[in-house]
């Protein structure tokens, strides 16, 4: 867990199979203050459990979670049927926001269809989303 107390979120999840889009996501997450702690997982089904194991501490919960579509053994949409069922109360203390390289209008259709999913976002992750993020979500 990389940390820094002066950013806008305390936590930001990543879920990104690519090792080096997690890393650039994290480096500019930590970069540009956008979150105190990142949590980096490579698989969706790790940070469920993540997610499930710590869903009675608000303060180990991410603010953010980043998800990328396409990954192996849990897919970003797989994830998001899995984190439907999750607590009310978790999921109100965390915004969804889906990251992808697919330019599939289904793919677009299907995650800003879905009542967990904030937003749509074709990777990479760029310096103006992040600051669309910090205008969309007061404190």
């Amino acid at each position: 867990m990389i940390e820094d107390v002066s950013a806008k979120f305390k936590k930001v999840m990543t879920i990104d199979d690519n090792a080096i889009d997690l890393y650039i996501t994290s480096r500019l997450i930590k970069k540009n203050n956008f979150a105190a702690a990142i949590l980096p997982f490579s698989n969706a089904t790790e940070a469920l459990n993540y997610l499930t194991e710590n869903q009675n501490s608000p303060d180990l919960l991410p603010e953010i979670i980043f998800v990328d579509i396409y990954m192996p053994l849990m897919s970003g949409f797989e994830f998001l049927i899995a984190y439907h069922s999750l607590p009310e109360q978790l999921k109100s203390s965390c915004q969804v926001f889906v990251i992808s390289s697919t330019i599939d209008q289904a793919d677009l259709d299907k995650a800003n269809s879905d009542p967990n999913v904030t937003s749509f976002q074709v990777k990479p992750i760029t310096i103006d989303f992040l600051n669309s993020i910090r205008s969309l979500i007061k404190e």
